[in-house]
């Protein structure tokens, strides 16, 4: 009889633990949101957190409040959320970056299938870039003029996007020898850029823009099929002679795995409704962005696929942090 009551009483708290995880879905949202965006205030990331927030939090009817949490590649941010309650509450604004780590890092803590694909809205390309001193004024003539089959560039940082797209490039497919300068992060390393203190730059075109089309920088190449209307000067990798090769940077939004469905569905769909807006539009296209948001279905397939490629590549170069 005990043990009978038992079972009974486990079957009524699911049921009424269904019901409460069902009813919770279809009211979302009914509190604020948090944007927990894994790099630092000022950035693209960031950046693109903010203007989209601002006009989901009208269409939520909930505020949208974006914390900036930075670190370890992303994985400090990654982290939270996937540790957070799956209801739609905490969402992760990260890069590619997090398609990167799954093959970058050996124990990051931190899984990519701990987290479900909710919106990847946009995308910008990666570009390498000179200080206007330099005698190239392409892609071809700086991997033409490298003395002695080697060049030298700065990034943001080992296990970048930037620096994994032109390692790849000058490595693996001009065959060249390299040499990395690191840096903490976009800003130092653009300042270096325009002290003359880098020869070379790989960067996310992006925060670059303006300075580009005021001369104070030179662009050799953009990873990008065509050109590019905000930087229409700027050749493509394929004029350089490397066709086929295409990199960029998105931003995307994620939450955690066991979050319902209707939940992210609501999310994608509200995201979708921003990025309609022409006003929110006109405010992201300053950072050189392409509108790429989709279903779930086709955001999850652009992950996974996303994951593959970065992944042939950094195993392609042997990159590893423990």
């Amino acid at each position: 009889m005990i043990l009978k009551r038992t079972i009974t009483l486990g079957l009524m708290l699911a049921t009424v633990s269904c019901f409460a995880g069902g009813a919770a879905a279809e009211d979302y949202p009914n509190r604020r949101v948090n944007f927990l965006v894994a790099a630092a205030a000022g950035g693209y990331a960031d950046g693109v957190a903010r203007i989209i927030g601002q006009r989901l939090s009208e269409i939520l009817g909930q505020s949208v409040i974006v914390e900036n949490r930075g670190g370890a590649g992303g994985n400090v941010a990654a982290k939270v959320v996937a540790s957070a309650a799956p209801d739609g509450y905490t969402v992760l604004v990260t890069t590619t970056q997090l398609a990167i780590n799954e093959t970058l890092y050996k124990h990051s803590g931190v899984s990519a299938a701990e987290f479900r694909a909710v919106s990847i809205p946009v995308s910008a390309p990666e570009a390498i870039l000179a200080n206007p001193s330099n005698p190239a004024k392409d892609l071809r003539e700086l991997i033409k003029n490298a003395k002695s089959g080697t060049i030298t560039f700065g990034s943001a940082g080992t296990g970048t996007g930037s620096y994994i797209e032109a390692e790849y490039l000058f490595r693996k497919i001009a065959k060249l020898n390299t040499v990395h300068i690191p840096f903490r992060g976009g800003a130092p390393a653009i300042s270096a850029l325009l002290g003359n203190h880098i020869p070379v730059l790989a960067v996310t075109i992006s925060p670059t823009i303006s300075m580009v089309n005021k001369g104070s920088l030179r662009a050799l190449g953009i990873a990008t099929p065509k050109r590019m209307p905000l930087v229409p000067s700027v050749p493509t990798f394929a004029e350089s002679g490397y066709p086929n090769y295409y990199a960029s940077s998105w931003v995307g939004f994620f939450v955690p795995a066991k979050t319902p469905d209707s939940v992210v569905q609501k999310l994608n769909a509200s995201i979708g409704k921003v990025l309609a807006d022409d006003a929110v539009r006109h405010r992201l296209e300053p950072f050189g962005v392409e509108f790429i948001h989709a279903s779930l279905p086709k955001t999850a397939a652009f992950f996974g696929s996303e994951m593959k490629r970065w992944g042939e590549m950094v195993k392609a170069l042997n990159l590893s942090v423990d």
